[in-house]
C-alpha cells in the first residue's frame, strides 16, 4: 500500500486553496497517507504582461504544460488543475483521474459601490476581464461598455478594482467562493448574459496512466455527475477544435435520466453570437457534446473561429 503521495500544483493563491482542498480529502479518505505539496511555476505565471488571446498557439497548455513534465519525470505523483484550463488533448501517457464535484459554475461580477448589477453599470463602464468569451458575452450584451485586459491572482484583480483602475471586473464565482470572497460578488451573472467556460467550477486531478495505485486512491474524489457533465462540455469543445483562447463557452447539466447542453461560440467582438443546446441520456456526454458541436459548426460556428 501506498504511504506518500506528492502533489503538483501551481502557486497562486487560488491553485494552493485547491491544492490543499485536495490533500485534506485524500488525508481524510485514506488515513495514514502522508501528502506533500510541491509548487512548480508555470509559463502562464511567469508571462503577466500579455493578455492570453495575444499568445495565440503559444498559449494552449499556459497554466499545465510544467506540471505534466514533472508527473513524467516523476517528481510528483499527480496534479491539481481547474479544469477548464486543461485542454482537452492530454499527452499520451497521463489521465485525468477524477474530477471533484464541481462548485458554482457561474461567472461573478465584482463592481465598485454604488453598482448593484450588470445592468446598473454606467454608459462606457470599464470592465476588466483577459477572458475573449467574457468579452464576446458583455459587448453582445452592452456595445457601450469598455472592456480592458487584467492578469493577475485574485486578490491583485480585486486590488486593481479597488484603486479605481476598472467599474467592475469579471471572476469565476467559484475562485471568489474558494478563497472567502464571495461577498465581493455584486452579480452572479445568469448563462443568458453569460455562459460558463468549459469545465469552470471543477477541479481535475491529473495523473499518470500506468499508476494504478494512485489512481485507486485518487478515485476516492471522483464525482460522477460533474465528470459527465464536463464530458460532454469537453466533447463539445474538442468537436470544435477550439480551446480557451476563443470564445466558447458551454454547460451541461443533468435531470434525472436525461442530460442537457447549452453551447456557445461567438464572434471576439460579440457582434455574432451562435448559441445551441442538445439533449440526450445522461450516460452518452461524449455524444451529446459531439453532436452539438457539429450541429453548430453546420450553422456557421466554423465562420466565427475563423475570425
Amino acid at each position: 500500500m501506498i504511504e506518500k503521495i506528492t502533489i503538483g500544483t501551481r502557486g497562486s493563491q487560488l491553485a494552493l486553496w485547491q491544492t490543499n482542498w485536495v490533500k485534506s480529502q485524500l488525508e481524510h479518505y485514506h488515513p495514514g497517507l502522508k501528502v506533500e505539496i510541491i509548487v512548480i511555476s508555470t509559463k502562464g505565471d511567469r508571462v503577466l504582461d500579455v493578455s492570453l488571446p495575444k499568445l495565440g498557439e503559444q498559449g494552449k497548455g499556459l497554466f499545465t504544460k510544467e506540471l505534466e513534465d514533472a508527473i513524467f519525470e516523476r517528481r510528483v505523483d499527480l496534479a491539481v488543475h481547474s479544469l477548464k484550463d486543461l485542454p482537452t488533448e492530454l499527452p499520451e501517457g497521463l489521465r485525468i483521474g477524477a474530477i471533484c464535484e464541481r462548485e458554482d459554475v457561474r461567472d461573478a461580477l465584482v463592481a465598485r459601490k454604488p453598482i448593484n448589477s450588470f445592468s446598473e453599470l454606467p454608459e462606457k463602464a470599464v470592465i476588466g476581464t483577459s477572458s475573449l468569451r467574457r468579452q464576446a458575452q458583455l459587448w453582445a450584451a452592452r456595445r457601450d461598455v469598455a472592456i480592458e485586459p487584467i492578469r493577475g491572482n485574485v486578490d491583485t484583480r480585486l486590488r486593481k478594482l479597488d484603486e479605481g483602475r476598472y467599474d467592475a471586473i469579471v471572476l469565476a464565482a467559484a475562485g471568489l467562493n474558494r478563497l472567502g470572497h464571495g461577498d465581493r460578488i455584486t452579480e452572479r451573472l445568469s448563462e443568458d448574459l453569460v455562459l460558463p467556460a468549459v469545465g469552470q467550477g471543477a477541479l481535475a486531478i491529473e495523473t499518470r496512466e500506468d499508476d494504478t495505485e494512485v489512481s485507486n486512491i485518487v478515485q476516492s474524489l471522483e464525482h460522477a455527475p460533474t465528470r459527465l457533465c464536463c464530458s460532454a462540455e469537453r466533447a463539445f469543445l474538442k468537436g470544435l477544435g477550439g480551446g480557451c483562447l476563443v470564445p466558447i463557452a458551454a454547460h451541461a447539466t443533468i435531470n434525472s435520466s436525461e442530460m442537457t447542453l447549452s453551447g456557445l461560440v461567438a464572434s471576439p467582438d460579440g457582434a455574432k453570437v451562435l448559441r445551441g443546446r442538445q439533449s440526450g441520456p445522461t450516460q452518452a456526454p461524449d455524444t451529446i457534446g459531439q453532436e452539438l458541436a457539429k450541429e453548430m459548426l453546420e450553422r456557421g460556428a466554423d465562420k466565427l473561429l475563423a475570425e
